[in-house]
């Protein structure tokens, strides 16, 4: 065999075929090694539950496109790339870009050792509309507010590239002795909890491709207003499958854009924009995972009340909606936007517990758990983000519920000992006369709980403890 000729494709948030830059360039370039390494390695990141078996099949399914070609390792890629490059004879390897802080740095290492061996890298844009130096400000400095960085200047860069057809050369060059490679070459394998919520998802980019296909049919009709209930199909779903790149974010752009311009898809290219605001925040501000970007929250007096912080995860809180909320995260990896918001303003808010604890549960238990749309997404609910929600508006779980889920199907469904009650109690059933909580087969406290703190002495508490950090700012 002639040295050198072979190349490798660094699968990382690309799990893809369609629509791939760099394994569409790799695959020019001359007989390919796919690999996809398991880093554990990731800061104080370390991959949440639900995620992981989230990567586990989607791996499993990009396995099966490559023909059982894809090397999966264990290990720190600076160790693991340099060495398969060596005993595999590769010219160059390719990767698409990811965002993180660690993962920048990373690269930069990698990038390092593989031109020190003369080894060509070739990286790529595989994950963003627009990646975060295209959308700076004339003075050169980030936006801070959605609104002017998406229609400022998103919308007035030229559109997103077009999707790339899939490989249509894909050779694949010999697989090396896997035991030279200093690394744990593995399997995926299956964890235990998250195997109930295997039942509410088809994994994969097929999966991606078909979840598309059926939003674009029956669910981005009236999607500006429909996406705001729960109980309806006008959200997408494709946050997992955006996060671990079973489908670019290209593609869905150009089939929205194809399907018919309205305030439905322009509503919804919006939302892709909000995801890509959040890789813009986490890419200018690297600790957004950690601080305030709003200084003055570093001396908000939160609380500390570990029992309400174990109700809230629990769904058991007293608030339907909120339980209804907590519940649909634990049961299948997956939770309504507008519940997120409601679940989160009550936690920071009415709890008055940091928005901490509330990504850290996010993150494990999220099949889309992404560190900037998490993070900012916290930090937008808390108030001390970029573009934050005032601090002073705190959703009210009684009335979210009353309008967002006016007959109920969301709340019974994730609440079922509730379901018995008529949609006057529904979310107030402390309120119930007591005859008709016997009836519905109800016994506060015992079948369902009382409200763990009261709406309206919560909501002057948090108002009062905003008030002693904006008097300090002033």
């Amino acid at each position: 065999m002639e040295q050198n000729q072979n190349v490798i494709h660094w699968f990382r948030r690309d799990l893809r075929l369609l629509d791939n830059p760099a394994l569409s360039e790799a695959a020019n370039a001359g007989p390919i090694l796919p690999v996809f390494i398991f880093d554990e390695m990731q800061a104080d990141y370390t991959q949440g539950s639900a995620s992981r078996w989230w990567q586990n099949q989607s791996l499993n399914s990009l396995n099966n496109q490559l023909n059982h070609r894809l090397l999966i390792f264990k290990g720190d890629p600076k160790e693991i790339i340099p060495k398969l490059a060596k005993v595999s004879h590769s010219k160059a390897v390719y990767w698409n870009r990811c965002y993180e802080p660690w993962q920048i740095e990373l690269d930069s290492k990698i990038q390092a050792i593989l031109k020190g061996e003369n080894i060509d890298v070739i990286t790529r844009n595989g994950s963003l509309l627009w990646e975060p130096w295209r959308t700076l400000k004339k003075d050169g400095t980030p936006y801070k507010v959605f609104t002017p960085y998406f229609k400022k200047r998103c919308l007035s860069l030229p559109e997103p590239r077009k999707p790339i057809p899939k490989p249509s050369n894909l050779i694949f060059a010999d697989i090396p002795n896997k035991t030279v490679i200093k690394g744990k070459f593995i399997y995926p394998k299956e964890y235990n909890w998250e195997i109930k919520i295997k039942k509410h998802w088809r994994i994969g980019e097929q999966a991606a491709s078909n979840k598309l296909d059926n939003f674009l049919k029956s669910g981005i009709s009236s999607y500006k207003e429909g996406r705001n209930y729960p109980s309806k199909k006008n959200i997408s779903m494709l946050s997992p499958h955006l996060h671990f790149g079973e489908i670019s974010p290209n593609k869905v752009w150009h089939r929205v854009r194809a399907s018919g311009q309205s305030e439905d898809s322009d509503h919804y290219l919006s939302e892709l924009g909000w995801r890509e605001f959040s890789y813009n925040l986490l890419y200018y501000f690297p600790q957004l995972p950690k601080n305030n970007l709003q200084t003055k929250f570093d001396r908000f007096p939160w609380g500390d009340n570990s029992e309400h912080l174990k109700k809230w995860q629990k769904g058991k809180t007293g608030y339907p909606v909120i339980d209804a909320g907590m519940r649909e995260l634990w049961e299948t990896g997956f939770m309504h936007n507008r519940l997120r918001m409601i679940v989160g303003s009550f936690l920071v808010k009415n709890l008055l517990i940091h928005w901490h604890y509330g990504k850290e549960w996010f993150w494990n238990c999220l099949v889309d758990a992404d560190l900037a749309s998490n993070s900012a997404s916290w930090q937008w609910v808390a108030g001390c983000g970029a573009d934050a929600a005032p601090y002073f508006r705190i959703f009210n779980p009684i009335t979210q519920g009353k309008k967002f889920d006016p007959f109920g199907e969301y709340t019974r469904k994730f609440v079922p000992e509730l379901r018995k009650l008529p949609n006057k109690y529904l979310f107030t059933p402390w309120e119930a006369p007591s005859e008709l909580l016997l009836n519905s087969g109800i016994k506060l406290g015992k079948d369902y709980p009382y409200p763990i703190v009261d709406l309206k002495n919560s909501r002057e508490l948090a108002l009062i403890a905003y008030s002693t950090i904006s008097r300090k700012h002033k």
